[in-house]
């Protein structure tokens, strides 16, 4: 007897796990069939979730079905006829909603309650919907936060906590934020559907933009857990390699999963035990992921082979670079600033001619560098990555004065205590020297 409530307290955790994996792998899916058919995103997605409480419930008791997935499609179509029935308007949309979700035969058969396996991804109706999901969470006229957001929590499962844990907002700000967004979509119309012609370019780029900024929320930021940063970078290099089977062929995704691998390849190498920032050149090269470096190179391989240079092809061939050098002073800073011109043809703003002007400075020193830095400094006056290069850049060359001035600017300007305490080392350390 006193073995049972151990055992209900491993089947509790075993469903509970079983659900959580379930929802990370076959949220996008699900809940694209359910926009598809029902039309509104926010009863698509009260529907899916109160169809994963009863999961929770029901798998704990009786086990978990043969086909996980389509016994919550199944439950979720029945809960939001269970929600509609409980607002006023049903009787006039009842019609509407019993047409809307009806499946049809080619989709019934891959999906059935006694199947052995659901082939979602075998789907070409899902892969559709999933297509059309990431086009509308992703369409210019949401807010490109709450875009980011949007995406997180429709194809990614995320949770409302997690993804306001990872932008910095109160749980009840961000959804109200995810509120507001799907309320554009249905106030203004905005079409669950895949661009078509030449409109496709255009919001692709909206597309791997958002992707992008899901990965460097991860990537680049200090505030959070350290497992929600790396969640948030693995699930947009997920995102991005589901985009890329939707989306066969197209070299930008192509150049932007491969610009994602490469520099997550250098993650652990980042911060000390303690936490701290490590700079690209003092970082250890032996700990560099070479499975993802290898992936990365292979990815932009096929991209460029396509004959179609981007710009995210472009960073992530600035990437390899690196993710090839043996060490910092054996890299190829020449054919970076190649790259870097390169990539200011496509995209001509300031930072990119820092970037440039940061490589230029390791191939014809700093010296010159310092002298090509004086036609960004009105563009920058208030950029902290400005004065922390312009900071290196006067250390190197021998003006300490002015990069000690330099160097307190950008600390000043710095919004986060990790890059703070990381500028603050580097002028303690120059002064030690000097």
């Amino acid at each position: 007897m006193s073995q049972f409530p151990n055992k209900q307290q491993d089947l509790a955790h075993h469903t509970a796990k079983a659900v959580d994996n379930l929802v990370r792998e076959e949220w996008g899916k699900l809940l694209a069939l359910l926009i598809s058919q029902l039309k509104d995103f926010q009863l698509a997605e009260d529907a899916l979730q109160d169809a994963i409480e009863s999961a929770l419930i029901h798998w704990q008791r009786n086990g978990l079905p043969r086909s996980p997935p389509a016994w919550l499609l199944q439950t979720a179509r029945r809960k939001a006829i269970d929600r509609i029935r409980r607002t006023a308007s049903f009787n006039s949309k009842s019609d509407q909603i019993a047409s809307q979700i009806s499946m049809s035969h080619e989709l019934s058969e891959l999906i059935k309650l006694d199947a052995t396996e659901v082939a979602l991804d075998k789907a070409p109706a899902i892969r559709d919907e999933r297509l059309r999901l990431i086009f509308t969470c992703c369409h210019p006229a949401i807010e490109a936060k709450s875009r980011t957001a949007l995406t997180l929590r429709t194809l990614g499962g995320l949770s409302t906590a997690e993804i306001a844990r990872a932008f910095l907002d109160a749980e009840n700000t961000m959804a109200q934020r995810l509120v507001r967004a799907k309320k554009k979509i249905k106030q203004a119309g905005i079409p669950y559907s895949v661009p078509e012609g030449n409109q496709i370019p255009e919001r692709l780029q909206a597309v791997l933009e958002v992707l992008y900024l899901i990965f460097n929320a991860g990537y680049f930021s200090t505030h959070g857990s350290a497992q929600l940063r790396v969640n948030l970078s693995d699930e947009a290099i997920r995102l991005s390699k589901i985009l890329l089977k939707l989306m066969p062929d197209i070299p930008e995704i192509e150049g932007l999963l491969a610009l994602m691998l490469l520099h997550d390849s250098r993650r652990l190498a980042r911060f000390d035990s303690a936490g701290d920032m490590i700079s690209l050149k003092d970082q250890d090269r032996n700990i560099w992921d070479s499975n993802k470096i290898a992936s990365g190179l292979k990815v932009l391989h096929t991209a460029f082979e396509r004959k179609k240079p981007g710009p995210y092809q472009i960073q992530a061939a600035i990437s390899a670079i690196h993710a090839q050098a043996k060490s910092h002073k054996s890299t190829d800073w020449k054919e970076i600033v190649g790259l870097y011109d390169e990539l200011y043809r496509f995209l001509p703003n300031p930072v990119i001619a820092l970037n440039r002007i940061v490589a230029n400075s390791y191939y014809q020193g700093p010296d010159i560098a310092l002298d090509q830095m004086k036609a960004l400094e009105e563009k920058l006056q208030n950029y902290q990555p400005f004065f922390a290069a312009k900071a290196d850049l006067l250390h190197r060359s021998g003006k300490i004065d002015a990069a000690e001035v330099t160097y307190i600017r950008a600390i000043d300007l710095s919004d986060e205590d990790t890059t703070r305490l990381f500028l603050q080392k580097k002028l303690g350390r120059m002064l030690r020297q000097n």
